[in-house]
C-alpha cells in the first residue's frame, strides 16, 4: 500500500513556516520534543509505524553482520544523545546513527551555532559535539527497541589533547560497545579544533586500532561475548583524492567494516544564497545539496578502491529517491540523510523508500542488493571503467 503523504506534504510546509521563524537550534528542540514524546510511548511508536507502513522486504540490506530493514538511515548529528531512536525508526528510517558522542559530557560551541541557508536547502553548523557523554548514552540505549538498528558515532572530547585521542575514543567505545549495532569513528567534523588533523594516516591508525581493541575487549568481558562490533570511519569531503584513497587502504589493512562518506564541508563554492547570508553564518560545516556533487565523487573513489570488500555509507545532499538510487547503483550499500529531514519533512525516508521500490521494478532488479554497484558494473562491462581490481595494501 502506498503511503498517503499528500496531507503531510501540505501540512509540513505550514509547520516549517512556523519553525523557521524560530532560531534554528530552538526550532530543532521544539520539533525534537514531539519525537521524544512519541519515543517514550510504545503505543505511540506503534501508531506512527502503522501510519508509515512496513518497509518492502526487497529493500532489506545485510552488511557487516547487521540486518537493515531498508538502506535509508538518519545521519549522526540529529539525535546526539539517543533520545528518540525508536520514534525515528517508526518514521521509516532503516537505521539511526546517534551521536556524535564523546567520552566526557560537553556543552559544545557558543550559540548561535546552527544556521539555515534556505535558498540552497542547506544548513551550516558549528555545534562542537554538544552531548551528555558516552555513559549517559549507554543508559538510554538500554531502553531502545531491539528492532531499531542504532549505530553510534564517537568523537574526541574537546579538552582531550591530540596525543591522547586514541585513549579518548577507546573510552567511548567501551561504554557503547554492547549497545551499538555498529560504531563510527568521527575524525571529520570541522567544528572541533584540530579534529580533522586526525585524518592523517599515522594518528588515524592509532585511533582506529585503539577503538577496535576497546570494542573487542568490552564485548568479550560483557554479556555479548560472541559478538563483534562493526567499526567504520567517517571522512570529510574536503580531503584530497589521494588522502581518501590512503584512508580506504588503511581501512582495508586494519580490517574495518566500512567508510561513511562524507561529513559536512568547510567550502562555500557555488551557493545560491547571497554572500551576505553566507557570511552571516560564519564558520562551520555546510550540509545539504551543496555537498552532493563532492560526496558522489568521493563515493566513486571509494568504490573504485574498495569494491564490495567494505561497506560504503554515502551521505551528503540526499533528498530524493533519485539521489539515493544514484548512490546505491554507484556502490553505496547504505545511504544517510539529515538536512533533507529538516527541509522535506518527517516522512522523507518513507518517500525515498517508495521511490527506490519503483526504481527496482523499473530496472528489473529482484531486490536492492542486486542494484548496489550495478551502474559501475555496467560501465566496466562496456569498457567505460577500468576492470583492474582495486589494489590491496601490501
Amino acid at each position: 500500500m502506498r503511503l498517503g503523504s499528500a496531507d503531510e506534504r501540505r501540512l509540513y510546509p505550514l509547520l516549517f513556516r512556523f519553525l523557521k521563524k524560530l532560531p534554528p537550534e530552538l526550532a530543532h528542540h521544539v520539533a525534537f520534543a514531539g519525537l521524544r514524546a512519541v519515543n517514550a510511548s510504545s503505543v505511540a511508536c506503534a501508531l506512527v509505524h502503522r501510519v508509515t507502513g512496513v518497509p518492502d522486504p526487497r529493500l532489506r540490506v545485510t552488511r557487516f553482520g547487521v540486518d537493515f530493514p531498508n538502506p535509508v538511515g538518519l545521519a549522526a548529528g540529529f539525535d546526539k544523545d539517543g533520545l528518540a531512536p525508536n520514534a525515528l525508526g517508526a518514521l521509516g528510517f532503516g537505521f539511526v546513527e546517534v551521536g556524535t558522542v564523546t567520552a566526557e559530557a560537553q556543552p559544545g560551541n557558543p550559540k548561535p551555532r546552527l544556521f539555515r541557508l534556505p535558498d540552497d536547502r542547506a544548513l551550516v553548523n558549528r555545534m562542537g559535539f554538544n552531548n551528555g557523554g558516552a555513559a549517559r548514552l549507554r543508559s538510554r540505549l538500554d531502553r531502545a527497541r531491539p528492532d531499531t538498528v542504532i549505530g553510534v558515532n564517537i568523537g574526541k572530547t574537546k579538552i582531550c589533547p591530540a596525543e591522547r585521542a586514541p585513549q579518548d575514543y577507546a573510552s567511548s567505545a567501551r561504554e557503547i560497545a554492547e549497545r551499538a549495532a555498529y560504531c563510527v569513528v568521527n575524525v571529520s567534523s570541522p567544528n572541533t579544533e584540530g579534529l580533522r588533523d586526525l585524518q592523517a594516516i599515522a594518528p588515524l591508525r592509532r585511533i582506529l586500532e585503539s577503538t577496535r581493541d576497546a570494542l573487542d575487549v568490552a564485548v568479550t568481558t560483557g554479556a555479548s561475548s560472541s559478538r563483534r562490533v562493526p567499526l567504520l570511519v567517517k571522512i570529510a569531503p574536503d580531503l584530497a583524492d589521494e588522502d581518501i584513497l590512503d584512508v580506504a587502504d588503511l581501512a582495508l589493512e586494519l580490517g574495518l567494516d566500512g567508510v561513511v562518506a562524507t561529513n559536512t564541508t568547510i567550502g562555500r563554492a557555488g551557493l545560491r544564497s547571497s554572500p551576505a547570508d553566507v557570511e552571516a553564518c560564519g564558520k562551520g560545516g555546510l550540509s545539504g545539496p551543496p555537498v552532493a556533487e563532492r560526496s558522489l565523487s568521493v563515493l566513486d573513489l571509494l568504490h573504485g578502491r574498495l569494491g564490495r570488500r567494505l561497506a560504503i555509507v554515502s551521505v551528503g545532499g540526499i533528498a530524493t529517491a533519485d539521489d539515493a538510487w544514484t548512490r546505491i547503483v554507484r556502490g553505496a550499500s547504505l545511504v544517510q540523510l539529515y538536512t533533507s529531514f529538516i527541509y522535506e519533512g518527517p516522512l522523507v525516508a518513507r518517500r525515498i523508500e517508495q521511490g527506490l521500490v519503483d526504481r527496482l521494478e523499473a530496472g528489473g532488479f529482484a531486490n536492492i542488493e542486486a542494484a548496489i554497484g550495478s551502474a559501475r558494473s555496467a560501465a566496466q562491462s562496456a569498457g567505460v571503467l577500468s576492470t583492474t581490481p582495486a589494489s590491496t595494501p601490501g
